[in-house]
């Protein structure tokens, strides 16, 4: 028996995988930000240069909710292409590419490791790109969806770089202990 879904079979199968997908990514997302205590209340953080550039602390926030719920969308748009024989490769790049992007927050902001987290945004860019042409093979819009990071990981990697730029010596700070020796 072969029969094919309706419309609306497949729109409720499509928000009943967005219904975990677009929560599981945030999560996901928020759960790697906290335990690497990224952001502006990281001591060590708030004792870089910044660049002009740099946006706002509540800025990072409200991009990396879009951003993460714009991938759960595309994600589950991959998920409901049931049949389609890149549907798994664009699954594994996903995930590829999202736990580069989960891994960068420790780098960054627990290690202090300023120039590896920059060639990590570089690995996360290029994942995050075959993920979006994978999936624009499957879903157009799942590719459209995906833009917006492939925009903000571009911009990132330039404060990124920016902020190795002005402070070469970031790897080496401590948290609460700025240098006040006088070189010789």
């Amino acid at each position: 028996m072969s029969e094919i879904a309706s419309r609306e079979q497949l729109r409720g199968a499509l928000l009943r995988r967005a219904l975990v997908t677009v929560p599981a990514v945030l999560l996901l997302g928020m759960l790697s930000g906290r335990l690497a205590n990224s952001g502006y209340d990281n001591q060590w953080f708030a004792m870089l240069t910044k660049p002009e550039a740099m946006p706002p602390g509540w800025a990072f926030g409200a991009a990396w909710t879009v951003l993460y719920i714009l991938q759960g969308l595309a994600l589950a748009m991959i998920l409901n292409a049931r049949g389609n024989r890149l549907r798994g490769s664009a699954v594994t790049l996903f995930v590829v590419q999202l736990a580069l992007n989960l891994a960068w927050s420790p780098l960054f902001f627990g290690l202090h490791q300023v120039t590896a987290a920059l060639w990590l945004i570089g690995a996360i860019f290029l994942a995050a790109l075959a993920t979006t042409l994978v999936f624009g093979r499957i879903r157009p819009l799942a590719a459209w969806l995906m833009l917006p990071y492939l925009a903000w990981l571009c911009f990132a990697a330039a404060l990124n770089n920016d902020i190795r730029r002005l402070n070469p010596d970031a790897e080496q700070l401590v948290p609460g202990f700025a240098s006040t020796q006088i070189e010789r």
